[in-house]
């Protein structure tokens, strides 16, 4: 099936396969949600948005390869305590469509999540990130701490605090065996490849078929898409109070050496989510990791 999708044109917006996909996967969410499309000098951003009009913002940010679909799981949790803004990555799978200024670097996706907060209205918000979502979180928030940006004529604090959910690239890289597992899926994108992936990375316990399916249709249908990356952030010290939550199967790094490191950064509070994989943390265990979070986002 996914052998005849053409790959994904910059500012085409994705076909119809992928759209009925998406929507099949969001269907998933347990709670009734508002989309929103903000448009921006990069293109049109997807925000799936949930929870009380006045509770505190929580804006999620997706792995690499994923979509906010893939959040189904957390929704109905976290939307109970806060406002919750899921969003598509521009220029990765997803409904967000990129059709404007080049995203080449760290400091061009750090604009364009400038963008998606000032298009939602927020001063700043809580960043909850998974995997490269992770990175692109703490990157941010470390950017946005050494800038200059006033509000009213005083500083403008645009992250009140972090949870990265087995960041990658951010306190270790990755390990050389998860690379190699994940070759087909550069090779070979679609379904089949993502399938056996995930089996293997998550011990036997993969997402939803139909997050199975949108991430294979999203391989496939994006595989012209450049990851964006940068150095790993220099993490002497959390710019905000942030929680590190670490999948106790995870294969995509050392998890030793990361949560020696995150353990020993000022500002990071540590935690372990038993018996899950990197890629499942998003939605296995869910009572499990909802407790962690909310009781770091609700003291």
């Amino acid at each position: 099936m996914t052998a005849d999708i053409s790959p994904h044109a910059p500012g085409s917006g994705p076909t119809a396969a992928f759209r009925d996909a998406y929507e099949q996967a969001m269907a998933l969410w347990p709670v009734p949600v508002e989309r929103l499309d903000l448009a921006s000098e990069f293109g049109s951003t997807r925000v799936t948005v949930c929870g009380p009009a006045d509770a505190p913002p929580l804006v999620l940010l997706h792995g690499g390869g994923t979509t906010s679909a893939i959040w189904y799981a957390h929704a109905a949790a976290l939307a109970r305590t806060h406002r919750v803004h899921a969003v598509d990555q521009i220029g990765a799978p997803g409904l967000s469509v990129h059709a404007g200024r080049p995203l080449r670097r760290p400091e061009d996706l750090f604009a364009w999540l400038d963008g998606v907060l000032d298009g939602l209205g927020l001063e700043s918000a809580t960043l909850l990130g998974h995997s490269y979502g992770g990175w692109l979180a703490l990157s941010y928030a470390m950017h946005a701490a050494g800038g200059s940006a006033r509000c009213s004529g005083r500083r403008r604090v645009r992250v009140e605090r972090l949870v990265l959910l087995d960041p990658t690239q951010c306190f270790a890289g990755y390990r050389p065996s998860y690379l190699l597992r994940a070759l087909p899926l550069f090779v070979r994108p679609g379904e089949r490849s993502t399938r056996r992936f995930l089996a293997w990375e998550t011990r036997g316990t993969p997402p939803a078929p139909e997050l199975v399916r949108l991430m294979g249709l999203g391989a496939a249908e994006f595989r012209a898409a450049k990851v964006i990356t940068g150095p790993r952030p220099d993490v002497t010290g959390a710019p905000v109070p942030t929680l590190v939550l670490l999948a106790e199967h995870s294969r995509a790094h050392d998890l030793r050496r990361v949560a020696a490191r995150a353990a020993g950064t000022p500002g990071v509070r540590t935690g372990t989510v038993p018996g899950v994989g990197h890629h499942s943390l998003p939605y296995s265990h869910p009572d499990e990791l909802g407790r962690q979070v909310l009781g770091f986002l609700c003291p």
